[in-house]
């Protein structure tokens, strides 16, 4: 473990190097318009408010992304590598009692801003935490991949502790924990660039602990920022963008690269299995950052819906992506013949697929989208798919207005799929300004049931969650 501390702090230390001396090329994308850091961090509790907040909604609506405090060369910067910041909106009984926004305490966050560091165990030399947060074991958790340990929030989104649940461990953890239903348990599948012939299936139960932690090998360190979960089994993505040494000597700050002699192929592992138990499944090159859901059919046949990018990551440096042709598919893995059959179910450009989470493991009729443009942002719809009808409905926020990710809220814990709302920030390219707008899942096409006009703009970022009041 000392070699590998040494060797991380030596490469962290020549890639930093390296960025400085990458030619200064302006502007940068993501430190313009909408992807913009803020400055500070503000608290508000008089927001104005258009409509009516469902009374039922109680809890705190977050999401997280990239504010990078400080960026020496603008030309080396990527997106995925800004300092983290959360953004959260209060809600009760139909008021909405504050809007916070506040750095994620890692140490050189906490430097930077004069603060002590926060308690707990590091893991490597990764220092940024800026791609999801979410409740689990009754606390709030941000959570990147492949390098920094969570870090856990109090109920005002300040920094607490640097830790693995309840752990002692100190390793890397995943963005995109999948919860089971049933057993309230967190399934993810961790990578780390300092282990790059492995992946981890890392289960931690409902109360923080963790319960299973088993290598799978692997070639070339694949980047698996999503996974997907059955009744029986853990899908894997092990997909051709792996890490580079090539291009972390020319000094990317992100140095994973599209990798055409990497095999693609998607992994069944058994939940209690072992790693030579973990069926493959080779298919057509391809990558995959979000996974819907997944689900088993009475004859074996698993079924996964995706958002598949067909390449990726291929730029000489990679501060840029290409989104331009995503599509929401489902893939059909037969267990008898080994084959993935692929379906497109909607050809428009789009990201962040969300469902009614109750429904994880298990068949879903609905599945939420926005549309997402990284090359430029710009008024974009929110796409409902219903997959029985094939219908796709759609809202239109307005002439200046890009969406964020939607999470769906369910009306109660018995209710319908579909019978609940949809959260979003929404940016407004005209006034440089956020909002938080709640739609009715069922009628996404109507007006929203509530606008939450914030007192600063949400970047462009990431991932967050609904986390109600009883949690």
């Amino acid at each position: 473990m000392l070699n590998e501390r040494l060797i991380a702090k030596t490469v962290a230390w020549g890639s930093r190097a390296l960025q400085k001396r990458v030619p200064r090329r302006t502007p940068n994308q993501y430190l313009e318009g909408l992807f913009a850091p803020v400055s500070t961090e503000c608290t508000a509790t008089q927001l104005e408010i258009r409509g009516r907040i469902p009374a039922e909604l109680n809890g705190l609506y977050a999401r997280i992304g990239p504010n990078p405090l400080r960026v020496d060369n603008p030309a080396a910067y990527h997106w995925f590598t800004g300092d983290g910041m959360v953004h959260g909106v209060r809600l009760r009984e139909g008021r909405a009692l504050w809007y916070r926004n506040r750095w994620v305490g890692t140490d050189s966050v906490n430097r930077r801003l004069g603060r002590a560091l926060a308690p707990g165990p590091r893991h490597g030399v990764a220092d940024v935490v800026n791609t999801n947060v979410i409740g689990h074991a009754g606390r709030i958790w941000a959570l990147v991949e492949a390098g920094a340990l969570p870090v856990q929030l109090d109920a005002e989104l300040s920094t607490v502790r640097h830790g693995y649940f309840d752990s002692a461990a100190a390793l890397s953890y995943s963005a995109h924990p999948h919860r089971d239903p049933h057993t309230g348990e967190l399934h993810a599948i961790c990578y780390d660039s300092l282990a790059r012939h492995q992946i981890r299936h890392v289960v931690v139960d409902r109360h923080g602990a963790v319960t299973r932690d088993l290598a799978v090998p692997v070639q070339h360190g694949p980047m698996i920022h999503d996974c997907a979960l059955t009744a029986h089994h853990v899908v894997i993505f092990d997909l051709p963008i792996t890490f580079s040494f090539g291009a972390l000597l020319r000094g990317a700050s992100l140095p994973y690269r599209w990798n055409g002699a990497h095999i693609p192929r998607i992994g069944l592992l058994p939940r209690t299995g072992n790693a030579a138990e973990v069926r493959w499944f080779e298919i057509e090159a391809c990558f995959v950052f979000h996974a819907a859901n997944a689900y088993e059919l009475d004859d074996g046949e698993v079924v996964v819906d995706v958002v598949s990018y067909p390449r990726q990551f291929e730029q000489a440096r990679g501060t840029g992506l290409d989104n331009s042709r995503t599509h929401l598919e489902r893939w059909r893995l037969d267990t008898s013949s080994r084959v993935v059959r692929r379906q497109t179910l909607s050809e428009q450009r789009q990201e962040f697929p969300r469902i009614d989470e109750r429904r994880s493991t298990q068949p879903h009729r609905f599945i939420y989208t926005v549309g997402f443009g990284v090359d430029r942002p710009r008024p974009e719809p929110l796409y409902r798919h219903d997959l029985q009808t094939g219908g796709i409905t759609r809202h239109d926020f307005g002439p200046s207005q890009v969406p964020s990710e939607a999470v769906f809220v369910p009306r109660s814990a018995q209710s319908g799929e579909d019978d609940g709302w949809l959260l979003a920030f929404v940016g407004d390219l005209a006034s440089d300004r956020s909002a938080l707008v709640i739609l009715d899942a069922a009628h996404v096409q109507d007006e929203p049931q509530a606008v939450i006009e914030l007192p600063a703009r949400v970047p462009l970022g990431f991932h967050g969650n609904w986390i109600p009041e009883a949690a």
